[in-house]
């Protein structure tokens, strides 16, 4: 196979486990203001996520750094096109991070009502807009000659983007009450299970819907097989939930989002940023790529570095798989 084209689904692996790791901090961090009743509810669900998720945020790190190697002109492209909505992801990034160190420092409510609110929002905006980004890579954005992004901000919220960030908001949400619910007893995971059930039902439609418009408009035969493929899953977890297999739920809710991310991509395969108003300016695999050399060399760091990287989250997650509850947070205090 030819390097770029290994490079280009290597990619697609990365924002795969970015979206399947991350997704669900999003998902935990916007179920603040649905499951955290008081302050030790909202302390059990941060410490859910408390030991894993800037391990979890360095995928996006990897990805975007995999991109520049990998693929400059898309990087370049998209970071300079895309540049608000993914400076207001970045920011939101930072202020949720400083958010989780930060609201146990003062034991005022107030101090920490306010930093609540920061990782809630900073969980739903990367959530909203970073499938606002993807719809409009797939659907296609005004590009010149020299590939430089020449539309505005309000030509990226389109009809099918922004049902696209809908989307993806939907499936990190209830990918992250899933997680609650897995890892945590009492109360709070009934509670869990109860508002993953709800929030699964408006998740199906709209990903049903988003998924057969990005069918029809935008994609192949590989495409509408993976489509198949998440809708089928995404069912099947809200099925396993009903029965209180949490674990199947979950594992079912990151096959959905994989497969998701495979939608985008073979709907984009072979280009990485078509151009909407001529195709000719679009970039594809073959014009966006870097040399052969430049791809061999990154190509033996990530077939060193990535088994490591994955031992070693594995290991973390099997550390740290211990359900939590009230009562573990009442033993930390005293």
């Amino acid at each position: 196979m030819d390097l770029s084209i290994l490079w280009f689904w290597i990619i697609a692996f990365m924002f795969i486990g970015y979206f399947v790791l991350d997704g669900f901090d999003f998902g935990v961090g916007m179920s603040l203001p649905f499951l955290g009743r008081d302050d030790t509810d909202r302390r059990v669900l941060i410490n859910t996520i408390g030991p894993v998720w800037d391990l979890n945020e360095t995928w996006v790190i990897v990805a975007g750094a995999s991109l520049f190697a990998a693929f400059p002109e898309w990087y370049a492209t998209m970071f300079s096109g895309f540049y608000l909505p993914l400076l207001l992801i970045l920011v939101a990034l930072i202020l949720r991070g400083v958010s989780f160190e930060y609201r146990h420092q003062r034991p005022e409510s107030s101090w920490k009502k306010w930093f609540d609110g920061l990782i809630i929002v900073g969980s739903a905006v990367p959530a909203l807009l970073w499938g606002v980004a993807f719809a409009n890579v797939v659907r296609g954005v005004k590009l010149d000659a020299n590939h430089d992004y020449i539309g505005t901000l309000f030509d990226l919220l389109n009809p099918y983007a922004l049902l696209g960030g809908i989307t993806t908001l939907l499936l990190f949400f209830v990918h992250g009450v899933v997680f609650v619910s897995l890892k945590t007893e009492g109360d709070i995971r009934v509670r869990a299970r109860k508002l993953a059930t709800k929030a699964q039902i408006v998740t199906i439609v709209a990903a049903a819907t988003f998924l057969a418009w990005t069918t029809l408009a935008y994609g192949t035969v590989a495409s509408a097989i993976f489509a198949a493929l998440a809708a089928a899953l995404l069912i099947a977890s809200f099925l396993a939930n009903l029965r209180g297999a949490e674990r199947l739920a979950f594992g079912l809710m990151a096959g959905t989002i994989g497969l998701v991310v495979l939608t985008l991509f073979s709907s984009l395969f072979p280009d990485v940023m078509p151009a909407s108003n001529d195709p000719a300016n679009s970039l594809t695999i073959a014009n966006a790529s870097s040399s052969t050399y430049t791809l061999g060399v990154i190509s033996w760091t990530a077939l060193i570095s990535m088994p490591v990287i994955l031992l070693y989250q594995g290991w973390t997650y099997w550390v740290f798989r211990k359900r939590i509850g009230r009562a573990h947070i009442d033993l930390a205090v005293h």
